[in-house]
């Protein structure tokens, strides 16, 4: 295997092809598990639950896709801004590139023209562990004895010791635990017990246990796979040939969202389905439903603030069910105001629903600074106590001597709800009521959002009542349960909804389970 550690661990850009490796194939394969260990860099807190990453992946024999790849991530780039990768796969070489940042600042034309072929698997990743290198940047490359895999993963596995453990135990020498290199380790290894790829990708997902939707990449073709839960969203799209009398291969694309089909002017096809592995190749596009009980189970989340406004989920789009929840946030929770505000972006679509239902006007009232990213550039405490913005700045002649209603779509820790709440204030507001379009999250989430332990969460130790003096608010009322999934026009089974009641579909190990839900084990002593 092609020796990584001199390699800069600003970038990581790797070109290999399978010739090289013939020699060394063998059993145990040589893996470097350094590219996907995890560092001591910290990152921020936010106020918001963070989703883990996008995945996207096309097949498009004959094109050169590693723009239309970056295209791809750009459309998934709220999904994660702390790194991104491409990997693609020219005959049996494979081109990697992956580095820290925001996909703009990733790629330029000459790293994109460099990245040749016309498979390619691509991921943008927010950090779930409170870490975040190059080195944990995906996609995940790992070789076998058919050639290189490179792997994509949005989820969280809740079995990543006992994979671990088992792979250790079969001569694999890894270093992390870190799901993804879990994953496309436990498909390498069957790889190399004579199987196929594809035999081998349904033997490695049914040792898994959790959320996983994983764009796979070989030298023959990608796979599309959702756990059997479908708990992350994937999609597939078709890609319209720029010559119609084109007979080839249709050309396919794998996304996260159908937003980042839109970007490349690619067709939706159908979602792949839960516990549905896509197997797309020179021969076309073949199912395999891998899971003897699929049950569906899309995490709540993605509807209410994950996943793109203009993003489709079951045949509409995500604006329109949020603008849903704003109509039932407003019947459930009347109030006297003068105007409707949002926490932008993603309270937007509520608060909109809120007026139309309400009759009280919406008008914009915090500007957002949309070109703020993360900084390590640390404001003084007198900029602190003078209330530096960089994200949120209230209008005052909007605001001034007007009774609000401030619209968001969650509430976490409360920190940033109080800021808020107190420029408001500052800027005139007589009155201050806040509307949360979601339930009050009292328990962690296991499958892939980065959400902190139990006794972090205001509302697992806190009331409404509470919560509200804590956040300086008027009045606060979060939507209801049943209003929340009653909006989705469809049966509450459908969604995972574990963060409100702590009822969680995939079953949860004891050691992992106490590392986050501290106030049931407190309880239960």
């Amino acid at each position: 295997m092609a020796d990584f550690s001199s390699l800069p661990l600003g970038a990581l850009s790797i070109s290999h092809s399978l010739e090289e490796d013939e020699s060394s194939a063998s059993a145990e394969l040589d893996y470097d598990p350094s590219l996907n260990e995890h560092s001591d860099l910290e990152h921020s807190g936010s106020d918001k639950p963070e989703e883990a990453c996008g995945v996207f992946g096309i097949f498009a024999p004959g094109v050169e896709v590693s723009k239309l790849t970056y295209f791809g991530l750009f459309a998934l780039q709220h999904r994660g801004q702390e790194s991104a990768g491409i990997a693609t796969f020219d005959g049996d070489t494979v081109h990697l590139h992956k580095d820290m940042g925001l996909v703009t600042q990733v790629f330029d034309e000459d790293i994109l023209g460099g990245l040749l072929g016309s498979i390619s698997v691509g991921h943008t990743r927010y950090s779930t562990t409170g870490s975040s290198r190059v080195a944990n940047a995906q996609p995940v490359l790992v070789k076998t004895r058919l050639g290189q895999l490179a792997l994509a993963h949005n989820g969280n596995l809740v079995n990543t010791v006992e994979l671990r453990d088992q792979l250790i135990a079969d001569q694999w020498s890894l270093e992390t635990t870190i799901d993804s290199e879990g994953i496309a380790c436990a498909i390498a290894h069957q790889v190399q017990s004579g199987k196929d790829w594809l035999e081998s990708a349904i033997s490695a997902c049914q040792q898994c246990e959790g959320a996983f939707s994983l764009v796979v990449g070989t030298p023959q073709g990608i796979m599309g796979i959702r756990d059997p839960h479908g708990i992350r969203p994937l999609v597939i799209g078709i890609l319209p040939k720029e010559n119609a009398e084109d007979e080839g291969p249709v050309h396919y694309v794998l996304s996260s969202e159908t937003c980042g089909l839109d970007i490349i002017g690619a067709e939706y096809l159908r979602d792949v389905e839960p516990g549905e592995l896509v197997w797309i190749t020179q021969d076309g596009l073949a199912s395999f439903y891998w899971s003897t009980q699929p049950e569906r189970k899309l995490c709540i989340f993605e509807m209410i603030y994950f996943a793109r406004p203009d993003s489709q989920m079951r045949g509409a789009s995500l604006y329109s069910y949020r603008t849903r929840i704003g109509h039932y946030l407003a019947r459930e929770s009347p109030v006297e105001a003068d105007i409707v505000i949002a926490v932008p972006d993603s309270g937007i679509p509520a608060a909109i629903g809120f007026s139309q239902v309400s009759g009280i006007p919406y008008v914009e009232g915090l500007i957002k600074n949309r070109y703020v990213g993360r900084t390590f550039i640390q404001p003084t405490q007198k900029m602190r106590e003078m209330g530096i913005r960089m994200k949120l700045n209230p209008l005052r002649d909007v605001l001034e001597g007007k009774r609000v209603i401030i619209v968001d779509d969650s509430i976490v820790r409360g920190t940033t709800s109080r800021k808020i709440v107190k420029a408001l204030r500052d800027a005139g507001a007589t009155e201050v009521h806040m509307r949360i379009s979601s339930p009050p999250v009292t328990h962690p989430c296991f499958y892939g959002i980065d959400t902190d332990s139990q006794d972090h969460l205001i509302a697992a130790t806190k009331s409404v009542a509470q919560i509200a003096e804590q956040i300086g608010v008027d009045s606060l009322y979060y939507l209801s349960w049943q209003g929340m999934l009653d909006a989705t026009h469809e049966s509450s089974e459908n969604f995972c909804s574990a963060c409100f009641t702590g009822k969680y579909p995939i079953a949860i190990p004891e050691p992992l389970k106490r590392s986050k839900l501290m106030l049931e084990e407190s309880a239960i002593a």
